[in-house]
């Protein structure tokens, strides 16, 4: 082993010496790209070179058990401030030798590991274990390292078996073959993600790139043309799709959870649901699951370039087989606007945007905007007396589309001030004249509707055109675009922040969010992340747009129903059952927790808080209403047609029957409807 990992090790990093011109070549067109382009460039100095190193190491050893203290202690003195001179010298020979030193400690870690992996773990041994919500320094001692591993392995192992049962006495009578078991698999797959790292040759210089690009704003990021292409995939409703989707099972492994009928994967004939795979390939690489990240699994799938993809699978514990499945271009349901009709005493039109999707490529016009008008106009048909706009956890996408969505619903007139690299401040108008529907709108919020739906929610609130609920969202309000490095460069793109908008009030909901009329609590609102979580995002600001708009609805009549509104949710047993379950989620999470033994006793009790949370969540009873759910005549007609659409249909109509959020949102129509 030691011999293999030699040529490993010497082989990789001749790599690497050979990559540092390229490397700063790349750093400075990036560099130059940014200055040029960006909202707000920095210039490149200590600042920069500071967070570059902290972000760079913390990414490479967040669980401190890799870099020696005395190795941090040498880096950290010749490059914490010096990266941006090197940078402008073009000298990033940095990177090789930070580089080194990790992989020569990995495959140290490896040694280790195979050695533990021939011994025995001492489990009567008297030990703590201590848990660590942010960043902490780098303390690994030579004469430490066997010891801290031995503690990592044997908690892993602990906290593996204590799943396996929700009876301890159980447990302990079968643990020695549990944690034998255990044992085996948590080192092979350590041992899998350090192989997997040594062999990344490009994955250490992608991380950089990144790290310098997101010290100029969060958003500024850096593609490959792997990553550009599954971002871009992932904001469009029709792309190369292997036509399947998968989840994480409680073992962490993924499991085919559904297959599109119409899709490749269904049409080999070979995959079904629950299968888990185990391996991925685009016939010139392949991921091992087990220890792949999972943003390099996503990338493979989603990656253009990939048109043919080998999955190797495993069913019911037998053996592994091979699919190779050829993409083909298709719908993706999950991120299509659909809608229904929701009935109480008067008919409301319910419209979902899972996000602001748009046709990059093709130009063919097929966005979410013009998919939201024919929504409407199929609940229309049915007479409709209000609309409930679902724009829970969408992230954005297409500005251009958001611009397009709200001149639907206003008039006439201004929707946003934009400034752009140069401060110059650019009204944009309602691209429409006149108003796709003019009834009584709700929009429902959360905290991962970011972007362009924040955009498109705070222009409707402005214009008092629709009534906000639910949680304050993300915080973000800058606009990205994606360039090459170079006119003629199709293998590295940056992602740059370009502008920053503003509402029409000259307010900015930068990092604060855009506010709801009436604030609903949401299962886990607190550990969401927000814009001001980023060390690096913009400070919120305001300007003095000098823009007159006139709102639609009168302000007393809007105060009359939220009030009524708030009286309702004050008493009303499911939200604050929500409130209790979120308590218990921020004390768990959020929380600093205390050094535990390190006991199958003590271990079993901290996993069980756990499951017993995650169990109290999933059977969370939102059953107490029924909502009347269904289908315009127009999409009953059209599922007529294509049949195969049904399941996905009847999923989504289950899902809103018992949506309690839904449900207050129909009620403040109702009142709105009553009042006016």
């Amino acid at each position: 082993m030691k011999k293999i990992s030699l040529v490993l090790f010497l082989t990789t990093f001749s790599l690497f010496g050979q990559n540092d011109a390229k490397t700063c070549e790349i750093l400075s067109k990036i560099n130059a790209l940014i200055q040029r382009e960006h909202i707000n460039p920095k210039p490149v100095d200590d600042s920069l070179s500071v967070f570059v190193f902290d972000s760079f190491i913390e990414e490479l050893d967040p669980s401190r058990t890799v870099f020696l203290k005395s190795e941090y202690d040498i880096l950290s003195q010749k490059y914490r401030l010096n990266i941006d001179n090197l940078i402008k010298d073009k000298d990033c020979a940095f990177l090789t030798e930070i580089s080194t030193v990790y992989k020569k400690d990995l495959l140290r870690n490896m040694d280790l590991l195979e050695k533990i992996d021939k011994g025995t773990v001492d489990y009567e041994l008297k030990d703590t274990i201590r848990f660590y919500k942010k960043a902490f320094p780098i303390y690994l001692l030579d004469n430490q390292v066997e010891k801290v591993w031995r503690k990592k392995i044997k908690y892993g192992i602990l906290d593996d078996i204590a799943q396996t049962s929700k009876n301890l006495d159980s447990i302990k009578a079968n643990f020695n073959a549990l944690a034998m078991h255990s044992k085996n698999t948590i080192i092979q797959n350590e041992l899998c993600r350090i192989n997997s790292i040594l062999q990344n040759e490009s994955g250490l210089q992608e991380s950089l790139y990144n790290h310098f690009c997101s010290y100029f704003d969060p958003h500024t990021s850096y593609f490959s043309d792997d990553s550009k292409s599954s971002f871009v995939a992932s904001l469009s409703k029709e792309h190369l799709s292997l036509g399947l989707n998968v989840s994480l099972n409680k073992k962490s492994e993924i499991i085919v959870d559904e297959l599109d009928p119409n899709g490749p994967a269904f049409l080999t004939g070979k995959i079904k649901k629950g299968d888990q795979i185990i391996s991925i390939s685009n016939l010139k690489e392949t991921l091992l699951v087990s220890c792949a990240s999972l943003e390099a699994i996503s990338n493979m799938i989603l990656s253009e370039a990939n048109k043919n993809i080998v999955l190797t699978l495993k069913r019911n514990s037998g053996k592994n087989f091979e699919v190779l499945v050829e993409k083909q271009v298709i719908k993706d349901e999950e991120n299509t606007v659909y809608s229904f009709i929701v009935e109480k005493d008067i008919k409301i039109g319910y419209i979902k945007i899972p996000s602001f999707y748009a046709d990059f490529e093709g130009n063919n016009g097929k966005g979410c905007a013009q998919d939201v008008a024919k929504e409407i106009i199929k609940l229309q048909k049915d007479n409709i007396k209000g609309l409930v706009i679902d724009l829970v956890d969408n992230g954005g996408g297409s500005m251009e589309e958001a611009i397009k969505l709200a001149g639907m619903f206003i008039d006439d007139g201004p929707i946003s001030v934009v400034i752009d690299n140069k401060k110059v401040q650019t009204t944009i108008d309602d691209p429409y004249k006149g108003m796709l529907y003019k009834d009584p709108i709700v929009l429902l919020i959360n905290g991962n509707s970011a972007s362009a739906s924040e955009f498109f929610a705070s222009v409707l609130q402005d214009y008092h055109r629709a009534l906000l609920i639910g949680s304050i969202t993300l915080g973000k309000a800058t606009m990205q675009t994606i360039v090459p490095l170079e006119e003629n460069d199709n293998k590295n793109f940056v992602k740059v922040t370009v502008n920053k908008f503003y509402r029409i009030t000259g307010k900015s909901l930068q990092s604060l969010g855009v506010f709801p009329n009436v604030v609903l609590p949401e299962i886990y609102e607190t550990i969401f992340p927000k814009e001001n979580n980023f060390p690096t995002a913009f400070k919120n600001d305001s300007i003095n747009p000098f823009i007159r708009f006139r709102p639609y609805a009168k302000n007393n009549l809007i105060q009359k129903v939220l009030e009524n509104s708030r009286l309702r949710i004050v008493n009303d047993d499911y939200f604050n059952d929500i409130k209790t379950i979120n308590k218990r989620i921020d004390d768990l999470v959020n929380q600093p927790k205390k050094a535990i033994p390190l006991t199958i006793d003590t271990v079993f009790e901290e996993q069980n808080k756990v499951s017993d949370l995650w169990e109290e969540i999933n059977s969370f009873d939102s059953g107490s209403i029924d909502l009347n759910v269904y289908n315009s005549d127009l999409n009953r007609f059209l599922l007529a047609i294509h049949p195969s659409e049904k399941i996905n249909n009847q999923f989504q109509l289950d899902a809103l029957k018992k949506n309690h959020y839904l449900n207050e949102a129909i009620t403040i129509i109702e009142d709105f409807n009553a009042l006016k």
